[in-house]
């Protein structure tokens, strides 16, 4: 209970304690009920019924946290922010700061205020100083690399004014149909030393990263006789069917990872279906890099 002035309504707050790191099952059946006449708050640290990127802990549904009694759930474990009201108030405040892309957006806290009248009173308080976002372009139609720098300047500047944070750090992922594709791989460190000029001059953001899905006009369209189509072509239905060098690939994967600190391991996924899906994008990223540097080789030699 919450010492309170003669004549106000008491407030009761009512949580668990863990003994071990884990928590695979439901723990609100763990917990007294209500007390009559008091603001009940609950206070749990769950996954509810599972979110992507974390591990199941104490796991329940919103219908058995209203079907508590209590007027207010105070949650943790989750880092995206989620807010259900009501009779049964529940919310699950996030994060005040992301870590990495996968955190991105406007982080926060949350204050809940109990009114004289027993109402619950729910505000988000932007606390985030970096904020992490995605940031596209469509190169399409762009054939010039001082206009391709430029664009992206443009798109990161854009980025940082509707900003709710301090500072944007941004991933820029390129796609569309463009002269530069083969360039854009090949002299992808360049292209990222040029874009974080840019930013610098913008303020108060950085690129973390440039992703490439750019494709050359008319490359579906390309001749099979030129060596480094058909070369895509056995890359495409031969090798990346083969069984054998699927296997070769998630052994070489699995042997990295193992050398990575325990806390970096997921950076390949949580679980083995994750893991070979990131070991399948990272091959295709290679291919793309090599096709590319051989496509710039072979455009040199030309007379």
């Amino acid at each position: 209970m919450v010492d309170r002035s003669n004549g106000d309504f008491p407030v009761a707050i009512h949580g668990l304690s863990f003994a071990q790191p884990h928590a695979p099952e439901s723990l609100i059946g763990k917990y007294k009920l209500p007390i009559e006449g008091a603001v009940n708050i609950g206070l749990l640290h769950t996954s509810l019924a599972g979110a992507p990127g974390h591990d199941l802990y104490a796991p329940c549904s919103l219908a058995d946290l209203q079907a508590t009694g209590f007027r207010y759930w105070a949650l943790g474990h989750v880092h995206k922010r989620s807010v259900v009201e009501g009779k049964c108030a529940i919310v699950m405040p996030g994060m005040p700061q992301g870590r990495d892309i996968n955190e991105a957006g406007a982080k926060s806290v949350t204050l809940v205020t109990v009114a004289d009248d027993r109402s619950i009173l729910i505000e988000e308080r932007v606390t985030s100083i970096a904020q992490f976002e995605r940031v596209s372009i469509d190169a399409t139609r762009i054939d010039d690399w001082r206009d391709l720098v430029g664009a992206l300047g443009r798109v990161i500047e854009r980025a940082r004014d509707g900003l709710e944070s301090e500072h944007l750090v941004a991933r820029v992922h390129l796609t569309g149909a463009t002269p530069l594709a083969w360039r854009i791989r090949r002299d992808l460190d360049l292209l990222k030393t040029e874009v974080d000029d840019r930013a610098s001059m913008i303020g108060a953001c950085w690129v973390e990263r440039l992703e490439v899905d750019c494709k050359a006009p008319g490359a579906a369209a390309a001749s099979r006789d030129h060596p480094i189509s058909e070369l895509r072509r056995l890359i495409d239905e031969e090798v990346f069917r083969s069984d054998a060098y699927q296997a070769e690939a998630v052994d070489i994967a699995e042997e990295l990872r193992t050398q990575l600190p325990q806390e970096c391991r997921n950076l390949l996924g949580a679980d083995e279906a994750a893991f070979k899906a990131a070991v399948t994008e990272l091959v295709k990223e290679g291919v793309e890099d090599v096709l590319a540097r051989l496509h710039a080789g072979a455009e040199a030699r030309e007379p």
